[in-house]
């Protein structure tokens, strides 16, 4: 059977549900995120605002410069975890394979269902762009229900894999449905940026500028692997620019990460603040490992200055940890180390990686 991916994005999740809890909001360019006044930044933004710039992770106060007549809403964050929830149920009783990416955001493998309607309706789906064809009355029956029992609005892209899938979520947002035929593909991609490909960050896309690569097409008609260029990364490229990607979905739902982090309302280089707040965020992290039985090997420190400039710094042990006064120190000691507070902070951020099921030994007195 032919592989048949869906991407689902809501659209401007945590905005829209804001509109649709209060009608007034319909229509206006809504902000959810701290007042313009106090220190913070941009959670969501709806279409409305969008159109004058603002934009997620943006300053409040740079929002509401570019947005005067922005409506401030205060994120509710349980609400939208709650809603999303809902959302996930409908897509469960499809019957898919889903791989959850974010509150508002999931992949689906589509195929064992689409692999049971044909035989049902006696269907011979001999190429993978019959299979792709013959999902789209899935896609539209998901949106469609989410319209009708939630009242939001989401965005399906159809592929043969995820990167693809992906891209086509984005293409006519929001509320759209984009297919990319297995036939198609490589000529949907040449126009694209070659930033659209994941991986590519802004260092990498000025390497690749530098060298003359702009477009995908670009990627696509360079000879070699552009090792010489982007290292190890050149095969990923190349197979992406051709639309190729094997990743499978993953229905599981592993926590790879786990992290919190606090803005200052003034900029602030205190170091009993600054104790003070790893330790809690340490607390916080250590509970919600307990609650999961999980062990930590990595821990990261985040730091933002005055000037946005953000950095972090990360240290990996061999015995994994759960206990805050080990987070604590670890993230103290990254701190130091790396001599970050070297100017006052906007924001730290205290996380952990590399997680596993936690093994907990009792000692046995004699």
């Amino acid at each position: 059977m032919f592989r048949v991916i869906f991407h689902l994005d809501m659209d401007a999740f945590y905005a829209a549900i804001e509109q649709r809890d209060d009608p007034a909001l319909l229509g206006r360019p809504v902000i959810v995120g701290s007042p313009p006044t106090r220190r913070g930044v941009v959670c969501a933004a709806s279409y409305e605002a969008r159109r004058f710039g603002v934009r997620s992770a943006m300053p409040s106060a740079t929002a509401g410069r570019l947005c005067p007549d922005g409506i401030f809403v205060p994120p509710r964050m349980t609400h939208y975890r709650a809603e999303s929830r809902q959302i996930m149920n409908i897509l469960s009783e499809t019957g898919a394979l889903i791989e959850p990416m974010s509150i508002d955001e999931a992949y689906l493998d589509v195929s064992p269902v689409i692999e049971l309607e044909a035989k049902h309706r006696d269907v011979q789906l001999e190429e993978p762009d019959g299979a792709l064809f013959f999902a789209i009355p899935l896609a539209k029956a998901i949106k469609e229900r989410i319209a009708r029992e939630r009242r939001l609005t989401a965005s399906i892209g159809i592929a043969a894999n995820k990167f693809l899938a992906k891209l086509a979520s984005d293409f006519q947002k929001p509320d759209g449905l984009t297919l990319i035929p297995e036939r198609d593909k490589v000529a949907f991609l040449r126009p694209l940026p070659v930033r659209a490909i994941h991986g590519v960050g802004q260092v990498t896309e000025q390497q690749l500028i530098r060298a003359g690569i702009r477009t995908i097409g670009d990627v696509q008609d360079r000879p070699g692997n552009l090792r010489e260029l982007v290292g190890s990364f050149g095969r990923r490229l190349k197979a992406c620019a051709v639309g190729e990607d094997d990743r499978p979905v993953d229905p599981s739902d592993e926590v790879k990460s786990i992290s919190c982090e606090e803005t200052f309302e003034r900029d602030t280089d205190d170091r009993a603040v600054l104790r003070k707040c790893l330790r809690e965020q340490a607390e916080d992290i250590s509970m919600r490992l307990k609650r999961r039985h999980l062990s930590a090997h990595t821990v990261q420190v985040k730091i933002r200055y005055s000037d946005f400039t953000t950095l972090t710094r990360q240290i990996t042990v061999e015995e994994g940890i759960t206990e805050p006064k080990s987070i604590y120190r670890l993230g103290c000691h990254l701190l130091a180390r790396e001599k970050l507070v070297s100017s006052p902070l906007r924001l730290i951020g205290l996380g952990v990686s590399g997680l596993k099921e936690a093994r907990f030994y009792q000692m046995q007195l004699l």
